[in-house]
């Protein structure tokens, strides 16, 4: 028998393997606390109006703040969200492609097809179209 399983009896086992981490963690913490009370502490106070005031690209705000966007930006949006998820995907397995075999080079064609479908379809509703 391991005399160390032996001492691992539940509630007495202290993982002190961990012990540097949770020291980094804490340092981690108060550096980090510890620099937003400094900031907060010696930084200027002067408010004024056009300080206060709401920042919109250097512009005056105009308009309500609530505007309503047109979808297409969703949409592009969306899109630009799956293609790049299809780039996540495609290069660990281009990576590791001479060791996965023919099974997962069916899985990506079929991810493919799907992925192209999708963007058939975007096509078809003229999500590309910027007006």
């Amino acid at each position: 028998m391991n005399p160390q399983i032996d001492k691992m009896t539940p509630g007495s086992y202290i993982p002190t393997d961990y012990l540097p981490v949770l020291i980094f963690m804490m340092i981690a913490v108060a550096f980090g606390a510890g620099t937003l009370l400094v900031g907060s502490l010696f930084r200027l106070r002067r408010p004024y109006k056009e300080k206060l005031t709401p920042y919109e690209s250097g512009n005056p705000p105009v308009g309500e703040p609530r505007y309503r966007f047109s979808i297409k930006f969703y949409i592009i949006a969306m899109l630009f969200v799956i293609f790049d998820v299809e780039a996540v995907f495609l290069y660990p397995w281009a990576v590791v492609y001479n060791k996965i075999g023919l099974y997962a080079l069916i899985e990506m064609m079929l991810f493919i097809v799907i992925l192209l479908v999708g963007y058939a379809y975007a096509w078809k509703k003229e999500a590309f179209k910027w007006d």
